[in-house]
């Protein structure tokens, strides 16, 4: 009898110590470094739905107003994952930085915000003109885009760099007669300054991706970790699919927008976990820009962007959603 107590509790311990184990496990720690705004939408909703936790992970949030903001935040040390732009991928992969891009998560285009005043119908009729953007993101290359398709050169107008955030009182003061950025930066210069401006239509001119990239040491090292924090997107895509008005009141709670604003411009954004095409091509499309322009450390060549790409962790998670050939 007493060996079988004995035996009841030896197995009690170990049952105890096998949880014990687990809960270490599901403690375990992501700083992600994060650009505030819709276009971080999946990760928006796996931390307000608790997605992390349930895949194991406690993951801190730190906000930022730029991907480029949120990159060098994780190149630095700061945090472990960043949600970010090709455009700073870009830059790191010319300066020959180790990263690992593990998956993007949206897309949307880029969009111009014009006052009424400044006589600007077209693209042709920005010459002349002070146009504000952000240096170091895809604010950049769809000026460089739009001023491109229109027949100009930046030579043919007076750019200025600015905050997303400062785009709009800059724009009131008469600082600058327009601004190209990114959502929801468009509907609060709309919202603010209501019928002194209007968009320019530039649809199609330039759609900027959304990423998810850490170090090629922190993968090397957490790679369990990695793949626990995307089946958590994954999931987080999907309930966003599948309730949108839940989603809209998340993310417009955590962006600081009210839900019918957001609501307006649900439909630019196109929220997917995958490695695909679109990836492949905008790295390889912003790296020419930059080494055309000049953006570009001296002696850098187009990178092989299948080097930057670590498509194991999302294949691990969902194989059909690496869709790009050789990976």
């Amino acid at each position: 009898m007493q060996h079988r107590i004995g035996r009841f509790v030896l197995t009690g311990i170990a049952i105890f110590l096998t949880l014990s184990a687990d809960v270490v496990n599901a403690a375990e720690k992501i700083r992600l470094a994060q650009n505030l705004a819709p276009i971080s939408g999946l990760v928006i909703i796996a931390k307000q739905k608790n997605l992390f936790e349930k895949y194991g992970l406690d993951v801190t949030v730190s906000n930022f107003t730029s991907g480029r903001q949120a990159l060098e935040t994780v190149l630095g040390g700061g945090a472990d994952i960043a949600t970010t732009a090709e455009a700073p991928i870009t830059a790191a992969a010319l300066a020959r930085q180790k990263i690992a891009l593990l998956a993007r998560m949206e897309y949307s285009d880029d969009k111009t915000l014009l006052s009424k005043n400044a006589g600007i119908n077209t693209a042709a009729d920005l010459k002349g003109k002070r146009i504000g953007y952000t240096v170091g993101t895809g604010s950049e290359i769809y000026t460089w885009s739009l001023l491109k398709k229109a027949g100009l050169s930046k030579s043919d107008v007076t750019l200025v760099n600015l905050r997303p955030q400062d785009m709009v009182a800059a724009l009131a003061s008469n600082s600058i007669d327009a601004y190209n950025t990114w959502e929801p930066h468009i509907s609060n210069g709309k919202k603010a300054l209501g019928d002194k401006v209007k968009e320019l239509d530039t649809k199609g001119v330039y759609a900027e991706t959304f990423n998810l990239v850490v170090t090629e040491e922190y993968l090397a090292k957490n790679e369990k970790t990695v793949t626990a924090f995307l089946k958590a997107v994954l999931e987080a895509e999907h309930f966003l699919t599948a309730n949108r008005e839940e989603s809209v009141s998340i993310i417009a709670g955590v962006t600081g927008m009210k839900k019918e604003e957001l609501a307006e411009i649900w439909n630019d954004y196109f929220f997917e976990l995958v490695l695909d095409e679109r990836v492949l091509t905008t790295l390889k499309n912003h790296a020419d820009w930059r080494l055309e322009t000049g953006n570009a450390p001296g002696g850098a060549t187009l990178p092989d962007f299948h080097k930057i790409i670590f498509a194991a962790p999302l294949k691990a998670v969902a194989p059909e959603r690496v869709k790009i050939p050789g990976l």
